[in-house]
């Protein structure tokens, strides 16, 4: 199928458009219909009529966005009018609602004339927390920007102008730092001087860029002092005093071409006389101003980004006004001024320079991204912009005084710009924080968290990030010269304090194998056995835990379940009366499950169910959750069949022993987690307001449950964590990624701080 064919189908189905509005708050019962609208809606109105800035509290103006267009300068289009211009305009809400939790609406103007445009506008600042002006052609951009920021109370922000001006001038400032050229001597030509061209201009002078040391093109050729055809007020601010008079002629010497024009302008004849090391932003969209392959055969040294997504360090807008606004709209700023922009451009640049998850190269097909000539900006999926760059601005706005809110919790409002992102950085995050701080009244410290896959590049690099979060003191199992060779080889930083253990040489090698022997030697194991298992990273790793010299491991990356779970079973073992069995957490938005046996007991009986029942109601609690356990079939309270009286068994079970705990089986999985299914036809049931937990029958199903939810399911899945081991030990999937074992590390610890702090309790007089 053709790109444009598909793109129709994209568009059409399964419902025409790209976006739809959804309510925030429930509005299915007279109740809630009476809070929605009347008489509940009077309050809130009374409210914002006496101190209009409740509207805030109330209302969604402070995350609403209107992106507003005549379609005069569409894309690569041209003026195609408000119509045509609209399936632009829903993608750029779209990109709004993704990258930074921002609701839009698009609104397409018919009128060309400025004054109309501008009045049509200033009447919806009731309505909206900002305006992001979109494809207008200059000159009349410029104008209807300057009028509307005059005007308006709140941020009105024109991404054709400035959007491309801060991703350029992050990619700027790194590629000066790569070349080793200086800003304030370097010479810059652009080619192009509409609304774009004029912005990133001014941003390059705010930077440092010397405005004298700048030379703008137009179809006209160069804008000089005294040239009187085609100008106007805003190519005069850029009008030199120089003798070229063309393109062509203006390049030479040139360190640095801006092209905000069309493809084809630039020709490898052109860029010859520019000077070493010449740095080429061909931002012509779709079509670059020249091909980057095209530069490159002419100048090999040359430093190249462009707007399209096939070449590298791609000037994508999304890299700033989803990020630029949300740090606007959270202090309620009344504009986006100089400051906010190059608190932006900032933020991105010094972004650029950091390592690359994991998370972004998969991405982008495994491909791998390094600071230097080929990756000067962050990519538009890098999850962190949004972090860095709305704090940046929003600080900006308080310090330059266009903030009506200050922000005061920063460790919090980074955790909220977090939660865009999916509930499972929301709940990690939040086991992390709890994490630290237990650690900071613990005289022990973080937890010792053993990791026998010490090779694996997909630990290293969580062990990266895991140093610089401070979630675990890690210890990594395998041969110290190997490990550091590919530390060295992945380009890891600050591993270089990691204790590092080879087992056969370490002093505690003969007393594990020693203990291994002694309680395993009645199952078959001869000392010379114990010998060898203990010389196995996953063996020593679990007699660490189990002899008190590591608080918890976590292994699989490079290893099939069962072989990595195996030593966790044989040697840390489970707890009096437990069951081992697999446990997974199925994050929503406002709440979580727990899933569970999903990895370990192929057909567990009532009294096992029983058990995990009672471990996944203590997780619940951990985690400040009233536990209500459902034990699912195929029926609905029938109690007939093997399987409906197993799982009624099970209940029964736990009833007898936890009789505080709401339980309740044989249940079907949609009865257990819909209330209203409950109360209209089950009233009787013991779970009146959705289970929490969800037992399964057998392996079978909540294998398939789980891994169907994680693919299908508009929810997050993370784990399977093990339960029923007396310390914390963890095995990951082979399928795992780095921020997944960075999320189950961080439960491990929390985990290993409960087995510490309940081991001091049992010790204690």
């Amino acid at each position: 199928m053709s790109l444009d064919k598909e793109a129709l189908e994209y568009h059409s189905s399964p419902r025409p458009g790209k976006i739809e509005i959804h309510p925030t708050k429930p509005c299915n019962s007279e109740k809630a219909l009476s809070l929605a609208y009347s008489p509940g809606v009077a309050e809130p109105c009374k409210q914002i009529a006496k101190d209009p800035l409740k509207v805030f509290e109330y209302t969604s103006k402070g995350n609403l966005v209107a992106v507003i267009s005549n379609g005069t300068a569409v894309l690569g289009l041209g003026n195609i009018g408000p119509l045509a211009s609209k399936p632009v305009m829903e993608g750029k809400g779209v990109l709004f609602k993704q990258f930074a939790g921002i609701d839009v609406f698009d609104l397409e103007l018919k009128t060309e004339g400025i004054d109309d445009f501008v009045a049509a506008v200033k009447t919806l600042e009731p309505t909206f927390g900002g305006i992001n002006l979109e494809d207008i052609k200059a000159p009349e951009c410029f104008e209807i920007e300057e009028r509307l920021k005059a005007e308006m109370q709140i941020p009105v922000f024109h991404d054709d102008q400035h959007g491309t001006a801060i991703i350029c001038g992050a990619a700027l400032i790194n590629a000066c730092l790569v070349t080793q050229k200086k800003l304030e001597t370097i010479q810059v030509v652009f080619n192009g001087a509409g609304a774009s061209a004029n912005s990133c201009a001014q941003i390059f002078i705010a930077l440092g860029v010397k405005k004298e040391n700048i030379v703008m093109c137009d179809s006209n050729g160069v804008i000089f002092q005294g040239r009187k055809e085609g100008m106007n007020k805003y190519k005069e601010r850029f009008a030199s005093t120089t003798k070229a008079r063309n393109l062509s002629e203006a390049l030479k010497g040139a360190d640095v071409f801006v092209g905000l024009s069309v493809a084809g302008a630039l020709t490898p004849e052109m860029i010859l006389p520019m000077n070493n090391q010449p740095i080429i932003f061909a931002m012509a969209n779709p079509d670059p101003e020249i091909l980057p392959e095209v530069a490159k055969k002419a100048r090999p040294d040359a430093i190249i980004a462009t707007g399209r997504s096939d070449y590298p360090n791609q000037v994508n807008n999304v890299l700033g006004f989803p990020s630029i606004f949300r740090g606007a709209l959270d202090t309620r700023s009344t504009q986006i001024n100089e400051a906010m922009k190059l608190a932006a451009v900032v933020a991105l640049a010094r972004l650029a320079q950091e390592d690359v998850p994991e998370k972004v190269s998969a991405a982008y097909g495994g491909k791998q991204f390094k600071f230097g000539p080929e990756y000067l900006i962050p990519k538009p999926f890098d999850t962190r912009v949004l972090r860095r760059v709305a704090p940046a601005v929003a600080k900006a706005a308080m310090d330059t005084e266009v903030a009506r809110h200050h922000i005061t919790d920063w460790a919090a409002y980074a955790d909220r710009l977090e939660s865009f992102q999916g509930p499972s950085k929301v709940f990690v995050r939040s086991a992390i924080h709890r994490v630290k701080a237990q650690a900071s009244q613990d005289p022990e410290g973080l937890p010792r968290i053993v990791f026998p896959e010490g090779t694996s590049q997909k630990i290293l690099k969580a062990l990266q990030i895991l140093k610089e979060e401070e979630i675990c003191q890690p210890i990594l199992i395998g041969d110290p010269q190997r490990i550091r060779e590919r530390i060295q080889q992945f380009e890891i930083r600050g591993l270089d304090d990691i204790p590092i253990i080879h087992t056969n040489t370490n002093k505690y090698f003969s007393h594990y194998v020693q203990t291994l022997y002694e309680m395993r030697q009645r199952k078959g194991v001869t000392y010379h056995e114990a010998e060898r298992l203990i010389s196995m990273t996953n063996y020593f790793a679990a007699m660490m835990v189990h002899m008190g010299d590591a608080d918890g491991l976590v292994t699989g990356a490079t290893t099939d379940y069962a072989t990595a779970v195996k030593p966790i079973l044989q040697i840390i073992g489970t707890n009096k009366k437990g069951t081992a069995s697999g446990l997974n957490f199925v994050l929503l938005e406002d709440r979580f499950l727990l899933l569970a046996d999903t990895t370990v007991n192929i057909d567990p009986s009532a009294e096992q169910l029983a058990t995990m029942a009672w471990q996944a109601a203590r997780v619940a609690m951990h985690f400040h959750q009233k536990p209500r356990i459902a034990m699912l079939s195929y029926s609905n309270f029938s109690g007939f069949g093997e399987t409906p009286l197993k799982m009624k068994h099970a209940a029964e079970l736990v009833r007898e022993r936890h009789p505080h705990i709401a339980v309740d089986g044989d249940v079907q999985a949609d009865t257990a987690v819909n209330p209203d299914i409950v109360q209209r036809i089950f009233p009787f049931c013991r779970i009146q307001e959705g289970a929490n937990i969800l037992l399964f029958p057998n392996l079978e199903s909540s294998n398939i449950a789980y891994k169907l939810l994680q693919q299908l399911g508009k929810v997050e899945v993370i784990g399977p964590f093990l339960m029923g081991i007396r310390k914390a030990a963890n095995v990951l999937q082979r399928t795992t990624t780095v921020e997944s074992i960075v999320s189950t590390v961080a439960l491990t610890s929390l985990e290993a701080q409960f087995y510490r702090n309940h081991h001091r309790t049992q010790s204690s007089p």
